[in-house]
């Protein structure tokens, strides 16, 4: 009888190393709010520390992540600027074709397309050179307006202790996962070890 639950030691040591992984991961998150027990208070790291771990996050998205500058470098990229081009010729030929000769009749007497086409390639071009100066002044305003970094910061601070554990173990549910079986291999291992020890001695 003894001999059998001699073999029993690595699957007691594997499920006694799945169960503390899988206690030390719920109590990242668990107690949400402040519990005292024998004079000790006891709360889930990330809900205890969620102001910190706001404001961390902040600053790392704002100075590591998103910056205003880059922003504007991918608008003005020309190949995005080009994809503007058709909506902005749409809207400038609705303008001359239709728009301008509603509000100034004699128009359509004396300009003829040619003019009016004229016209047109005219606008496009200053339009184009406009375009980018544009978004870098926009895009500079907004910089010294929006503060990203508190912007976040409010955010994620003001997430429910659910909104914020459902976020962090979308994220990382495979890592906890993870973890939680490498404590059973683990304790496997040793249970074998502390067989072959027993064995030798």
């Amino acid at each position: 009888m003894f001999c059998m639950l001699v073999y029993l030691i690595p699957f007691i040591s594997a499920f006694i190393g799945w169960f503390t992984n899988w206690v030390a991961i719920k109590m990242l998150f668990h107690p949400k709010e402040p519990v005292r027990f024998l004079g000790i208070t006891f709360q889930g790291i990330f809900p205890k520390r969620q102001q910190q771990f706001a404001k961390k996050l902040g600053v790392v998205v704002a100075t590591e992540l998103l910056h205003f500058d880059e922003i504007a470098a991918r608008i003005k990229d020309p190949e995005h600027l080009g994809e503007l081009a058709p909506f902005i010729e749409k809207h400038i030929d609705e303008f001359l074709q239709i728009k301008l000769k509603e509000k100034l009749p004699v128009i359509s007497m004396f300009v003829g397309e040619g003019t009016l086409g004229k016209i047109k390639e005219g606008l496009m071009e200053e339009i184009n050179l406009l375009l980018p100066q544009l978004i870098d002044q926009f895009t500079g305003r907004l910089a010294t307006s929006i503060d990203i970094e508190e912007m976040v910061s409010s955010k994620v601070s003001k997430f429910s202790s659910d909104k914020l554990e459902e976020i962090l173990l979308s994220i990382m549910k495979k890592e906890f996962q993870f973890v939680e079986i490498l404590g059973g291999v683990l304790g496997f291992i040793i249970g074998l070890l502390q067989i072959l020890l027993t064995a030798w001695s």
